[in-house]
């Protein structure tokens, strides 16, 4: 089976029509039996339909704060979904749908619905506004959305500034319009493996976004590498978490691992950490998907108020986004006596590619590659380096990056590996460790400074709550390290406690890391996902030193 198919199951062409060309696609590896996948495949089957075809449909399937659905009524109601889509809206094969909703169970399983009549789904984030929402309608060319009733207000605004969207479909108005359809079930359109389903666009970017484009292959596949070898989950898990479906960390980490393995997920509409914590008690939670913020802030109520918040039914905490600091996984191991699950994905690889089961994890380190994928360090050229040395990372396995109609394809695949823009350290058995993103790294006084690290460092000292660190501009040095810091409540921002953190970063790592400049903020800048935002830092020290 190649990669461009002559068959499809599409009639509307369009996101096929804008692959990247073969030539700029990365190579794709099958290298586990239980990737070998047929050419017709609809991912949507195998989430609900075979669990109710195997006597498991009783078994919880979708839960939140309204209530708990089966699988066998979550698989009702995405037939009517599907149906309701393909016989009162139009959609046909290969059409895109834009979603607009917090996490709920509608919008899992309109996500469900859209994939088994052959469409094409483009999340998106609630708190996004119309100017960004009209980019992603005009690039993907989006007729229909669906939108919690909510959230209407903005999408309106875009589709007058963005022709290509005909129909919006609030969620009360499709539960009408499902009320009124057939019961019976609904075929799943007959798609071939490698026809597009997922059209992601990437967060935390400036400019143009970046729509990333997956296939039904592509849901199982990362399902049955990371979800199978490295996850390891069992129908009797329940999923929680905070990273919205929008995002695919969300989307495999709140739908797709635990549908393929039979088990339950809580939906969430918000997950901050004070709302996280007590709702892994309230709903018996096993598996835990968040960011290291996330962790390290649930830390402080855990010791404190534990008799309220009984996690103990939590067997796993899965942490992406950004790098998990060793200070934080061992803080967490301490109070509850779990190993936080490290690893690096991205909407390009449409998950974790590198990342290590427990009882494998070596604190500090991402992880190895995941069964199914290859990873490696190399160098600008792209040749392989030796262990130990610093290098750009890229990777190859049974996803891989496919941008919808974007010259920046070809940045991100190159020779068919997929560089993802870290830099990493790999050792002598297969671990990587995180520097820096590759323009994160700071250059100073002809040091090679990567700032997670000295972020690492920071946070071991017991007044610090969060930190973030950038190169600032210098005369002198080309560029200073400069770290924004927010205290834990009863320290004081001072000359005194500048000089205490110096001194302290000294003792942990090379002297020459130590921040030179020092910024106390109450806040530092986040995505919505709890990402920290490092390019606004930059922004921040640039203003501050009065260079441009």
């Amino acid at each position: 089976m190649t990669e461009n198919s002559s068959y499809t199951a599409h009639v509307d062409t369009f996101v096929r029509d804008h692959l990247p060309p073969p030539a700029d696609q990365p190579e794709f590896l099958f290298t586990l039996p239980e990737l070998q996948y047929p050419a017709r495949l609809n991912a949507a089957t195998a989430f609900v339909d075979r669990w109710i075809a195997a006597g498991h449909g009783d078994r919880p399937c979708l839960i939140s704060p309204a209530g708990e659905l089966t699988y066998r009524e979550v698989g009702a109601r995405v037939d009517r979904i599907a149906r309701v889509l393909v016989e009162r809206l139009g959609l046909v094969p290969g059409g895109r749908v834009l979603l607009r909703a917090p996490n709920m169970p509608m919008l899992a399983m309109a996500h469900l619905a859209i994939w088994k009549a052959g469409g094409v789904v483009v999340a998106t984030m609630p708190l996004l506004r119309a100017k960004e929402l009209s980019q992603f309608i005009g690039q993907a060319q989006i007729g229909l959305a669906l939108c919690d009733d909510r959230l209407l207000a903005e999408l309106e605004q875009a589709r007058a500034i963005a022709p290509p969207l005909e129909r919006i479909v609030s969620f009360g108005e499709l539960e009408n319009l499902m009320a009124d359809v057939s019961e019976a079930p609904f075929p799943p359109c007959d798609t071939a493996a490698v026809d597009p389903c997922v059209v992601g666009f990437t967060s935390g970017t400036t400019g143009k976004p970046k729509g990333t484009i997956h296939v039904h292959r592509d849901l199982l596949a990362t399902c049955d590498s990371y979800g199978r070898h490295v996850l390891r989950a069992t129908p009797e898990d329940r999923f929680i978490g905070s990273p919205p479906l929008a995002f695919t960390f969300g989307l495999g980490g709140l739908l797709l691992f635990p549908l393929h393995a039979g088990a339950a997920t809580v939906l969430l509409e918000k997950a901050p950490p004070e709302e996280l914590l007590p709702a892994i008690a309230r709903y018996h939670a096993t598996i835990c998907f968040t960011a290291p913020t996330a962790y390290r802030a649930m830390l402080s109520k855990i010791g404190s108020q534990a008799g309220d918040h009984d996690i103990s039914t939590l067997r796993k905490g899965v942490s992406a986004g950004e790098t998990l600091p060793k200070a934080t996984w061992e803080a967490w191991h301490e109070a509850t006596g779990t190993e936080l699950m490290d690893g690096i994905g991205s909407t390009e690889m449409l998950h974790i590619f590198v990342g290590s089961p427990q009882g494998e994890i070596r604190p500090g380190a991402t992880g190895r590659a995941v069964p199914g994928y290859e990873a490696r360090v190399v160098d600008d050229e792209g040749r392989e380096v030796p262990p130990g040395t610093i290098g750009r990372l890229s990777m190859r396995g049974p996803t891989g990056c496919r941008y919808l109609d974007d010259e920046r394809q070809k940045t991100y695949v190159r020779g068919g590996w997929n560089y993802s823009g870290d830099t990493y350290v790999m050792d002598e058995d297969g671990y990587f460790w995180y520097q820096a993103r590759s323009d994160d790294m700071i250059v100073s006084s002809g040091y090679n400074i990567a700032g997670p690290e000295v972020e690492a460092a920071l946070l071991t000292h017991p007044s610090v709550a969060e930190c973030g660190v950038v190169g600032a501009p210098d005369p002198e040095r080309g560029q200073i390290i400069k770290a924004y810091v927010v205290l834990r409540p009863g320290h004081v921002g001072d000359h005194d406690m500048v000089r205490s953190l110096q001194t302290f970063v000294k003792a942990e790592i090379a002297p020459y890391k130590y921040p030179r400049a020092v910024v106390f903020v109450d806040t530092l800048p986040r995505t919505q996902t709890g990402k920290l935002q490092r390019h606004r830092l930059r922004e921040m020290a640039k203003a501050e030193s009065g260079t441009r």
